[in-house]
């Protein structure tokens, strides 16, 4: 029996009832996002897009979720996980059902924009809630274990939205989408309260509550304090400015901002590019982004475990996290034969992806769970939302330079250049990103007068 299991057996197991309710909330999150990506080809013959036409429509998603965001943060921190995640949820699949009375590009553009707007609440509420529920030693591998949603989200998708959409059309296959993340409130709402409620309602041992709070007790932090953070609706309010004081935040605000684009890019064009390198589409890219993706849910766990290694070594969290992240932030560099040495075979092009798009799960799962190592609970939600604005900006630079690259090499017959550079960017995003945040925070600092 392993380490984990013993824990568990000893203290209680609940807290990762409520890591698998984050796990499918991020998978429905991730397959709303991509059904336009796989839709691609249909829509834009239907609808008479261009390359810049169809990143327009990604954009406004990206700037709308950029821009929520940063008051998404905020509005889970001041209304709390249950509430605030129910209501991210609701919005963001409307928005995603939405894109089926979609008559044309402004609809596209309108229905985007409000997916954005939902979805901008997923990963504050997700992060916040890891935060309430774990110790930080099991946080970056719950957190993991729930950013590998977004994986499976991709993986699906694929295996669905195409069939969907030869059977039934491509309206059908947003409503279908669409719906399914109604079902997941019923479970939310059955099964999810902040610790304190649980322990009240008999939910939970008294041992998996103190457990849970072992960090506060570890830091000598006041019982009260352990209640304030663990309040549903912390009213109290930290102002951005104070927040941005902090070399902490903007370690974190970099990571995202360098980052998060990489990930657009994988999740948004991959199709395109399949499609522009090899000729697939439909149903025939399926198999591949499904193996993608499917690497991809690998990284994302094992990225989540592997500080450990480093903390059993009797290094803090934080820099357990760096070191892990300094070695998974070279992996992405292998994307950079993608072009030239996946002209012999697709599959050699998908599986170096595939490790790059794998890296990045990795690197997210130990980046988000920076902020919860040194802020309180009471700031994480905001801090995420600063973080996450930042990575939807770099989004945007990176969907806009990838729409007009693609014109102009495409208007040249040959728009495989186009995808070379932008892999390029994606290789070495990471370890610049991680000099820039060492630089930033050489060292741990817990972050106690907030």
């Amino acid at each position: 029996m392993n380490t984990l299991n013993k824990v568990n057996e000893k203290i209680g197991h609940y807290r990762w009832t409520i890591c698998f309710l984050l796990f499918f909330a991020t998978t429905i999150n991730y397959m709303d996002r991509q059904v336009l990506s796989l839709l691609k080809g249909v829509l834009e013959v239907e609808f008479d897009w261009s390359e810049s036409d169809y990143s327009n429509i990604v954009i406004a998603f990206q700037l709308v979720y950029a821009v929520s965001m940063l008051f998404a943060g905020r509005f889970i921190d001041w209304l709390g996980t249950k509430k605030g995640y129910a209501w991210s949820l609701i919005v963001w699949s409307v928005a995603a059902i939405l894109h089926g009375f979609s008559r044309g590009t402004a609809g596209f553009i309108g229905a985007r924009a409000l997916l954005g707007f939902g979805e901008s609440g997923n990963f504050p509420a997700a992060i916040k809630t890891t935060a309430e529920w774990f110790p930080k030693k099991e946080r970056a591998f719950a957190t993991g274990i729930f950013n590998s949603g977004s994986n499976v989200g991709a993986i699906l998708a694929p295996l669905t939205v195409p069939w969907l959409a030869a059977k039934y059309g491509w309206q059908e296959a947003f409503y279908i989408i669409g719906a399914i993340g109604f079902s997941w409130l019923i479970f939310w709402f059955w099964l999810y309260d902040i610790p304190s409620r649980m322990l009240a309602k008999g939910r939970i041992k008294q041992s998996e509550y103190d457990f849970i709070h072992s960090d506060d007790v570890a830091a000598g932090v006041a019982a009260t304090e352990g209640v304030k953070n663990d309040h549903p609706a912390g009213k109290e309010k930290l102002p951005w400015v104070k927040l941005l004081g902090y070399r902490q935040t903007w370690a974190f605000v970099v990571g995202k901002f360098m980052t998060d684009g990489v990930w657009w890019f994988f999740l948004f064009w991959l199709p395109a590019y399949l499609k522009a390198q090899f000729g697939m589409e439909g149903t025939s890219v399926a198999l591949p982004l499904a193996v993608l993706y499917s690497m991809t849910t690998v990284g994302s766990i094992g990225g989540g475990y592997f500080p450990a290694v480093f903390m059993k070594e009797g290094r803090n969290p934080y820099n357990a996290r760096m070191i892990a992240m300094l070695i998974i932030a070279l992996f992405p560099l292998l994307v950079l034969s993608a072009q030239y040495l996946g002209q012999s075979s697709f599959w050699y092009a998908v599986i170096v992806i595939g490790i790059g798009a794998s890296a990045h799960q990795a690197w997210s799962a130990n980046l988000f769970t920076t902020v919860s190592d040194m802020f309180p609970k009471k700031a994480v939600g905001s801090v995420i939302g600063i973080g996450g604005m930042a990575g939807g900006v770099g989004g945007i630079i990176i969907s806009k330079s990838a729409g007009l690259l693609f014109d102009h090499f495409k208007e040249l017959g040959h728009i495989q250049t186009g995808y070379t550079i932008m892999f390029v960017f994606c290789a070495l995003a990471y370890v610049i990103a991680w000099f820039i945040m060492k630089s930033l925070v050489p060292k741990f600092k817990l972050i106690v007068d907030l």
